[in-house]
């Protein structure tokens, strides 16, 4: 199916390192989920030993965790002199003692995947100076071997408020989130903005449920990245609310969105978010309008790249609609539901965000 923006590999990505930790390190061989891309290539450049700390939900989270592992995953498979493996983290007590032990166990870098590891990166990082580090969804703040790897989903999220706008048949879509924070705002903001934007050119008045850019504190959030019941019964309520689009932005805890929709029996229908849910979450693809997506994959694959070619990337990037950062996967089997004027709309919207015509004003935009 085509796609109204198909998501590319972005540009350089960040700087990982290796070690054992509180959970047991899963290798290239033995991990699962994420995914291998292509055939086995040829081992090429520097050897070098790349570890990543996965956030809470595990890695087979259908959203960010599986995403950058599957990245390590290509990474490795497209050049076998970059070995990989990875820690889960049970909770966030386990951040400093999983990065400690990776930065100590000998890797040459050592990804976090997740901002709420900000401040744990950085404290370890500056007790490790020779050990290169990136952080998914945080700035390197300043930290010299601390890489960090941002994405501008608002833009994303625009598209998808806007695609919500077009296809809600009640008037009201909603939005909610895992976490107050800025990782996850950032899409709200963006789903908020975008459904603005429409009413705005066509007269509309559709409502959004569950969060307002303005009050940034006053949204709809489940308290947790992994909580599926939390997920669907929050879902529900929307539905009880007349929403009949829900973009949940919480990680695993979304699926209960898709639990949600299953049990509408077609009168909810959902946009996913960081990943294209039907390739993620395929069980609930009939109900996947589009995703919101970051790429997450294909940044850490660059990355590594770069890193085994002896260039650890320093400062920080920011994944945007430009470069195919972000963006909204294909509409797989919402293709022929989707109106071929909203598809043009979609486009010219993006063109308009990537022109700076469109200004975004969240202000959980990385810097």
């Amino acid at each position: 199916m085509r796609s109204v923006m198909k998501i590319a590999a972005v540009s350089a990505v960040a700087a990982m390192a290796l070690a054992g930790c509180g959970s047991k390190p899963a290798d290239s061989s033995s991990a699962s989920g994420g995914g291998d891309a292509g055939t086995t290539g040829k081992a090429t450049g520097k050897k070098i030993s790349a570890c990543m700390v996965l956030d809470t939900g595990g890695v087979d989270d259908k959203s960010f965790n599986e995403n950058s592992w599957a990245g390590m995953q290509a990474a490795s498979k497209a050049n076998p002199n970059i070995k990989i493996k990875y820690v889960p983290s049970n909770s966030s007590s386990d951040y400093t003692p999983n990065l400690t032990k990776y930065a100590q166990g000998g890797c040459d870098s050592v990804i976090a995947v997740g901002g709420l590891m900000q401040k744990n990166v950085d404290q370890v990082a500056k007790r490790y100076p020779k050990v290169h580090f990136a952080e998914i969804d945080a700035s390197s703040a300043g930290v010299k071997n601390v890489y960090g790897i941002e994405y501008n989903t608002a833009e994303a999220g625009f598209l998808a408020g806007y695609l919500a706008a077009g296809m809600t048949k009640t008037g009201t879509v909603g939005t909610w989130g895992g976490l107050s924070i800025p990782p996850v705002t950032i899409y709200m903001d963006g789903f908020w903005e975008g459904v603005q934007y429409y009413n705005k050119a066509k007269k509309k008045d559709v409502k959004v449920l569950g969060w307002n850019e303005k009050k940034q504190k006053s949204g709809t959030f489940s308290g947790s990245f992994t909580d599926q019941n939390k997920g669907k019964s929050i879902t529900q309520a929307m539905v009880s609310q007349g929403a009949d689009i829900v973009f949940p932005v919480a990680g695993a805890a979304g699926l209960g969105a898709g639990a949600a929709a299953k049990a509408a029996g077609g009168k909810l229908n959902l946009i996913w978010v960081d990943t294209d849910g039907c390739e993620s979450a395929a069980n609930y693809c009939k109900y996947f309008i589009s995703s919101a997506t970051k790429n997450l994959s294909g940044g850490v694959e660059t990355y590594l790249k770069n890193a085994s070619d002896g260039k650890f990337p320093t400062g920080n990037y920011v994944g945007s609609l430009k470069d195919k950062g972000v963006g909204l996967s294909p509409f797989h089997e919402f293709e022929s539901k989707v109106p071929a004027d909203l598809k043009k709309e979609l486009k010219k919207a993006e063109a308009d965000i990537v022109a700076g015509k469109i200004k975004i004003t969240s202000p959980a935009q990385p810097k």
